[in-house]
């Protein structure tokens, strides 16, 4: 198994994650994958879709083995939470 190293802060990553997902990935995975997690490699921008963490991370780095994988969950603010809140806006 190979060992992975972050190369960047928690708070970097989540940056680059962030901006990455709302700048062209939200719109393309968002209809019909409501709470599906996507696992996004934040120095490519390159993503995998599925319904938990360990798939979607192990696809992307099937794919890209030095990967930095951000996740987070389709619609909503995080990929855990306490409640109910998702991004969509009441009617």
């Amino acid at each position: 198994m190979a060992i992975r190293q972050r190369r960047y802060s928690k708070e970097e990553l989540a940056r680059r994650g962030q901006a990455l997902y709302e700048s062209g990935i939200r719109q393309q995975v968002e209809a019909g994958n409501e709470s599906k997690i996507v696992a996004i490699n934040i120095e490519t921008g390159a993503f995998e879709v599925d319904e938990n963490i360990v798939p979607a991370t192990n696809r992307l780095f099937d794919r890209l083995p030095d990967a930095q994988p951000w996740v987070i969950r389709i619609g909503h603010r995080a990929v855990y939470h306490f409640g109910a809140r998702s991004l969509k806006k009441s009617p």
